[in-house]
């Protein structure tokens, strides 16, 4: 006899793109607060129409603008539900401790490189993420809200709006694979992923759709990564 398994959904999504970098090429003084740009948006509302037949029993965001204004576009057609926040699902933090416009070149070059992949020494739990946050500390934090999450039976399908740096550590977690310098799970703007979780006959997780963009299917001309896009936006106002 068949057993149906006691199986949820999770949508987790990566929030939309945001105006990390301002008009005159500097970063924003506080990445919290960035809104989304108008492009973003639009990535938004693509994303909101391919699930805006999915009925959620909970919607969750980290709290940080970014999150909470595509969880707004997607959660129009779901007036049903309440935003809620989790503030320790928050992006990692980088430092703010560097001008470009005051280093030399050479120095400018290696600051963009590391912008273009801050990924490169995360499997090292002491290693800072732009001079920031601690890899080890980020998960520390992240990973505690997730089982959380997933311990709360009350929901079957869920939907969730969080980060690049945090969606990669969720997806790794239930990969149970590290960090790695070498391989990167990419998360582009406003992507969605879904998951499975089993709690019966045994507990698994099913990763179904991994960086799924409604507004651009087959990827053509996304080339660069978010970070990659970010530095190369810095490197070309600055001259």
């Amino acid at each position: 006899m068949f057993v149906h398994p006691d199986r949820r959904r999770i949508y987790l999504m990566r929030h939309a793109e945001a105006q990390y970098v301002l008009p005159d090429g500097t970063v924003a003084p506080d990445e919290r607060v960035v809104p989304l740009t108008d492009r973003g948006r639009e990535q938004a509302a693509s994303q909101a129409h391919s699930l805006s037949g999915i009925r959620f029993d909970r919607a969750i965001c980290s709290g940080l603008r970014r999150t909470r204004e595509t969880a707004a576009i997607v959660l129009e057609a779901h007036p049903e539900l309440t935003l809620e926040v989790i503030p320790e699902l928050a992006e990692i933090q980088p430092g703010h401790d560097f001008r470009l416009e005051d280093l030399s070149e050479e120095e400018r070059a290696s600051v963009l490189q590391g912008i273009a992949n801050p990924w490169a020494e995360a499997a090292d739990p002491n290693a800072r993420f732009l001079g920031g946050e601690r890899f080890g500390h980020f998960a520390e934090r992240v990973l505690p809200a997730w089982r959380a999450v997933l311990a709360d039976r009350s929901w079957n399908t869920i939907l969730l709006v969080l980060h690049g740096a945090v969606n990669r550590l969720l997806l790794n977690h239930v990969l149970n694979t590290p960090w790695q310098a070498g391989v990167s799970i990419e998360q582009d703007n406003a992507c969605l992923n879904i998951i499975d979780v089993d709690h019966a006959p045994q507990e698994r997780a099913l990763l179904r759709l991994v960086n799924f963009t409604n507004y651009s299917l087959n990827k053509d001309g996304i080339w660069l990564t978010n970070m990659e896009q970010t530095a190369a936006r810095m490197a070309a106002e600055l001259g």
